[in-house]
Parts: structure tokens; sequence; C-alpha cells
């Protein structure tokens, strides 16, 4: 217990000495965990909008019309086949009829005077991984143009208009939920390694201030760890004070720019950012982590006596 109570009065001795460190410091490490904060909600929002946009796409198998439209127990068979495939989620089965109405909701005015329904039946395949989507599409229409294609999948009609699955808009969509994914992680990873440089660089600055006095500790006997203990304390105040500070500037930028910006972003109930109280957890064990290694890696240099 006394050597614990002597590392709390060596830590806070050393704060009260060196105030416009502690304060530089603790500075640094504000604007770092609300930069971390800030990333973090926008990230993951983004990351979320980008699954919610991968979700949506679809396969979609098209049905010969006018005579050559086959009956509904045939449109029953492919069906089962589809949802017989273990990278299909559901199958959903959609009429003309179904099919016009939602048009005609989309479009009223080019379909107000249609004389008739063009649109044939369908089924609307979704994929238990959306990455799935140009390979089982492309299978289906491969086979369905082949010289089997009647009997494998009868009705479907042929060409590349039998099976469809937005084959550009696809590709772009896993393209760019790829480097997004990536850049998220690259960017936590950079902003991570420079907040604990920019810590280390300041806490630095009180550890060079105090040399003599780390090697006269080293040389009467004291241990690396005694040593290093007050340092890593004072590190860890203030990532804790810094990290506690992002926090309540993230609670008031959440109460005062938050309502303005959320009507102008695509909001559904799938699409949300990480819930506030776990951003401000990883916030707060960021800046104790961020203060407590800064000072344990700056002060390794000191010891060699």
């Amino acid at each position: 217990m006394s050597k614990i109570r002597l590392i709390f009065s060596e830590a806070w001795s050393s704060i009260a000495a060196n105030v416009s460190t502690t304060f530089a410091a603790t500075i640094t490490v504000l604007i770092s965990m609300f930069l971390l904060g800030l990333f973090l909600a926008l990230g993951t929002w983004v990351l979320s909008y980008s699954n919610h946009v991968k979700r949506e796409l679809v396969v979609k198998v098209y049905f010969a019309t006018g005579a050559q439209q086959p009956s509904q127990s045939v449109e029953a068979q492919v069906g089962q086949k589809l949802r017989a495939n273990s990278a299909v989620k559901s199958a959903t089965f959609v009429s003309k009829e179904t099919a016009f109405k939602e048009e005609a909701a989309k479009l009223p005015a080019l379909y107000a005077n249609v004389p008739s329904n063009p649109l044939p039946d369908s089924w609307v395949v979704r994929l238990k991984n959306a990455n799935d989507a140009p390979t089982l599409g492309s299978a289906i229409r491969n086979q369905v143009n082949g010289p089997n294609g009647s009997t494998l999948w009868p009705g479907v009609s042929k060409g590349t208009q039998g099976v469809q699955w937005g084959d550009k808009t696809t590709k772009r969509v896993l393209t760019v939920a790829k480097v997004i994914s990536l850049v998220f992680l690259v960017a936590i990873v950079l902003l991570v390694c420079a907040s604990m440089l920019l810590i280390a660089n300041t806490i630095r600055l009180s550890i060079f201030a105090r040399r003599r006095e780390i090697e006269v500790m080293k040389l009467v006997g004291a241990t690396n760890w005694f040593v290093r203990g007050p340092f890593m304390l004072e590190g860890l105040l203030q990532g804790l004070v810094g990290s506690v500070l992002a926090v309540v500037l993230l609670v008031i930028g959440k109460s005062i720019a938050l309502p303005s910006i959320l009507g102008h972003l695509h909001s559904t109930s799938d699409v949300h950012a990480l819930p506030f109280v776990l951003n401000a957890l990883a916030l707060v064990l960021a800046g104790l982590l961020l203060g407590a290694v800064g000072s344990g890696l700056t002060l390794r240099r000191f010891l060699q006596v």
C-alpha cells in the first residue's frame, strides 16, 4: 500500500509541477478522441448504409409472356428450384398484375394510358450473401439460354431479359462497399497511431524535464516498473480526462447538430450508426489505453541507465 500511495503521490506531484505539459497532453487526447468519436459514428453509419444497399440487391427471374406464358404449376416448380439453392435466402413470386400496380404507382403518368399489361410474372430472389448475386444470376442465365434451358428452367424468358440482377449496378455497389470497409479500417488504424504518437511526444516533454530524477531513482535500485508507474498513472489520468471531455463535446454536438443533419440522410430502421453509449465507452477505453501506452513506451529509453 505504501508503494501505491507513493506512485499516486509522485503522479500528482508531476501533474501539479507541469501544469502546461499536462494541459497540452489532455487537449491532445481530447482532440484525438473527439475526431475518433466522430469518425466512428460516421464510419459505422456509412457501413450500415452500404450493407442496407447490398441487402437490396436481388436476382429477378422473368417468365415468357403471351402464348408462351407458362402455367402456374410450372412457375411454382421454378420457385421451388430457386428456394432449394443454398445461396438463396428467399424467393418471392410477383404476378404481372402486382408488377403493373407497383410500376403504375411509381410512374402514374407513363402507365395511365397503357392499353394492356406488358409485364411478365417473375420471381424475386434475395440472397444470403449479396456478393453471390452476379454468380447466381449469370449461372441461371447461362442455363436458361443453354440447350437444356427449357427443361431446367421451364417457361423462363430466354436472352438477357429472362434473368436480371442489375449487372453494372450490382458490381458498382459491391465495389463501393469493399472500398468503404477498407477506408474505414485504414482510417481507424491511422487515427489511433497518430493519437498515440501525439500523446507520446507530449508526455515526452514531461519525462525529459525529469530525466535526472529518473536516473537517480534507477541508480539507487528502483525497478523499471516502480519508475514507470507514476508516469503511466499520469498518462491514464490525462487520457481519462481528455476522453471524458471528448464525450461531453460529442453529447453537445449530438443534441445541437444531429437533428438538422438527420433530415438530409437516408434513414431506415436498418441504417444506423454505432450506439452512442458504445461509442462513448470505446472513447474512454481508447483514451485510457493511449495515455498509459504512450507514457510507457516513451519512458522506455530513459530507463536505460
